[in-house]
Order: C-alpha cells, then structure tokens, then sequence
C-alpha cells in the first residue's frame, strides 16, 4: 500500500501522492516543506539586512568626497536616498502599518561632471545588489536593441540570482537623456528607442512584478522567467541633457515680468544655469509626465571650474597623477609633475570643454611617450613641466580632443 513517507498517510487519505525513488511525498507536507523553506529564506534574508552597518548621511557623503571633488548638493541627495534605502529595507512592522515609499532620483550634468563617478564610487560601499546600466541601448519590446526587462537582468547578476536580494538592490539608469522624445510632433514611425522606452520603463520605477529572462537577450514562449518585484528597488537616473540650459534660459526669462524684472534677471547665474532646472525643464526636454512624476527627486552637478579640476588631479585616493605615479614607480621609475605643468593641463581642459575626461585625454598625449620609452631606456625619473607638457601636446592633432 503506498503511502506518504513523512506521515504515513495512505493513498486514499491525500489528494496528491508523488512517488520518488524509493518513497512518497503528499500534498500536505509539499506545502507544509514550502513554508518553511520560504520563512528560512525570509529569516537568513532578514539576517542579512540586520548584518548590515547602517551609514548616516554624513558618513556617506564623507566617503563620496575621497573620490569626487565638488558637488555637494549631489552628494547630500545620494547620501539620503541611500540611507533612506537602507531604511526601509530594515524597516519592521508596527501597528501604525505606514509604509515608506522610495524615492527614484534624477541626476542632471554636463558630461565629465562626475554622474557615473558618483554611482560607481557608491557601488563601492553598498552592502546590497548595485548595478549601472546605460539607456543608449534600450529599446522598446519586439525591436532590435535590449529590452527593458535587461536592466533587472544585470541586477540578478550581481546578486548572484538571488531573487530576495535582488528585489532590494540599487540600479543607476546612465544615460537617461537618450531615450527622450525625439520629436512633439505625430509620424508614421515608432518612437521605439525614446518615448516607447520610457513608457517601458515606468513599470520598473513605479513598482510592480517583472518577469525576466535569466539570461538577458530577447523573450520568447518557452523560456524560463524569473518574476521580480520592483518595488524595493531604488532607481537613480543620471543624463547631461545636452541643451537643456536654453529650456531653463526660457522658463526663467518667461517668469521675470514687472519692475524688478532686471533686478531679478541680475541675480541669475548664466554660468550655471542648471542649478535651476525644474521637472518642467525635463519635459520640454522631451521626457514624459509619468516617468518624471517616478523620478521625485531631482538634482543637478555643477560644471566644473578650474579650482574643481586643478583638484581633480592630485586630490581624490583615485586621482589621476596618483595613477600614473603608481604605473611609472611599477617599474622602479619616480614621476613628478611640476605645479605649473599641471596648470597648463587645467588650462587645456577647460579650452576642450570635456570636464574631467578631458584631464585623462590630456595626461594620456602627453604621458604617451615617456610610457613607451621609459620601461626599457633604464632612467629612474623623469620631471613634467609646462614645456614638456605643450612640447607633446603639440607633436599631436590637438583638433581631435576638442569638442565640435
């Protein structure tokens, strides 16, 4: 007579009897199995999250500010948002029963103003799933390009496929401007990497279950997805948003009416016009209302002047004449950079208008050289000075790192 092997009910007794190699499951005690592996589960999650060394925002914007120069109102809004996180992943339950909602972010800067920085220098001190993504590729279901259900694709994957700890981690969308709205107006053909993405999109940041491809690439009938609820994810967004100053320059001179008219219009930086851009900004820009109203939390980088860059160079643990000191004493060769070679390089990468990338551009033309010789010419140092630094700058196209 089969009968259950856990507790001994017969055939007859049960709904359902599995037989397996050499006994019998009911149907009872598969349900009875599964709570307990789901509220083991939900135990070592819990477990975990307890584990986890809660950083005030201070401290958060301490560690950001080893890495990057500047920018401090970014870091007090990422420095919040992710305590915030944290919080409402170690929140308990109490007979208020208030939920806490999370708060997506929206970085705006202009490119080598240090968004992805910020994002990857985050990544480093997060104790949950982090993954960065880039928007450029998205594009709506059915076209050729990645799907929107990619991005928590990537997030699994840094969570080693645990969907628990996933459902709690943190992604940064790159490159958001990408996917604005090309045009206002009607055509013929699809908006399929612009509006149609955003519209994908909304769905992730509002809050819902997503079912993924485990392996990424294009959906079809017979594969396996993996639901994942993004309701516990935070979404930070970041983008240059190239042009959009002229929007801000025409929402501000449109508000400026009356006698203090040139007053106010005095008062205005024209230098740094992003530092009053408004979710109307962003919809003139061509993002649509619903995913700015799933952004609440806007913010801006500010352009980087020559003190910010001068710092750029020798201040942060990462810092760029930090790396090539590091590479040239590998090889047993001491570098110095004299200060008004470093000057000069500041001055180039203000002329080139490329931020902070544009330092690298620089050092790398002129480092090129004294890379290649210096490893097998058997010297021991080597000094760069402003002469050195423009006698290289200029064996090469310079037309080349500037900005059209």
């Amino acid at each position: 007579m089969d009968k259950c092997s856990f507790c001994g009910r017969e055939k007859k007794d049960t709904n359902l009897l599995i037989a397996g190699i050499s006994g019998h499951i009911c149907d009872s005690c598969i349900e009875q199995a599964y709570a307990i592996v789901q509220e083991e589960s939900k135990n070592r999650t819990d477990l975990n999250l307890k584990e986890i060394q809660l950083l005030k925002p201070t401290e958060i914007k301490a560690f950001l500010d080893q890495y990057v120069i500047g920018q401090d109102d970014a870091k007090k809004y990422l420095a919040v948002a992710v305590y915030n996180h944290y919080k409402r992943l170690l929140q308990e339950r109490d007979d208020e029963d208030i939920e806490i909602e999370k708060s997506n972010i929206i970085l705006v800067g202009e490119t080598g103003t240090g968004k992805t920085l910020l994002a990857r220098t985050i990544a480093k001190m997060l104790h949950v799933p982090f993954t960065i993504v880039d928007a450029t590729v998205l594009t709506e279901a059915g076209y050729v390009g990645e799907d929107i259900e990619s991005i928590l694709t990537r997030l699994l994957q840094a969570s080693d496929y645990d969907v628990v700890a996933a459902e709690k981690g943190i992604v940064f969308i790159d490159e958001i401007d990408k996917i604005a709205r090309k045009s206002d107006n009607p055509s013929i053909t699809r908006d399929v990497s612009g509006e149609g993405v955003q519209q994908g999109l909304l769905k992730l940041l509002e809050g819902s279950v997503v079912n993924v491809p485990p392996q990424g690439g294009r959906k079809h009938p017979d594969q396996k997805m993996i639901p994942v609820n993004t309701k516990n994810i935070l979404f930070i967004c970041g983008g240059a948003f190239d042009g959009i100053q002229r929007k801000i320059a025409q929402r501000l001179n449109t508000q400026i009416v009356g006698f203090n008219a040139n007053k106010e219009k005095e008062q205005i930086d024209q230098d740094n016009l992003l530092q009053y851009i408004a979710p109307q900004d962003l919809k003139s820009f061509g993002l649509i209302p619903e995913i700015i109203g799933r952004l609440p939390v806007l913010t801006y980088l500010e352009p980087l002047d020559r003190k910010a860059l001068r710092s750029i160079l020798t201040e942060p643990k990462n810092a760029i004449m930090k790396q090539y000191t590091k590479l040239f004493k590998i090889d047993d060769i001491e570098l110095r950079f004299e200060d008004d070679a470093l000057e000069y390089i500041v001055d180039k990468a203000l002329e080139f208008k490329l931020g902070a990338r544009g330092l690298r551009s620089i050092c790398e033309a002129i480092m090129i050289d004294a890379m290649f010789e210096l490893p097998t010419s058997g010297e021991k140092e080597i000094d760069i000075d402003r002469k050195y630094a423009s006698d290289k700058l200029e064996k090469i196209n310079l037309k080349r790192l500037k900005v059209a």
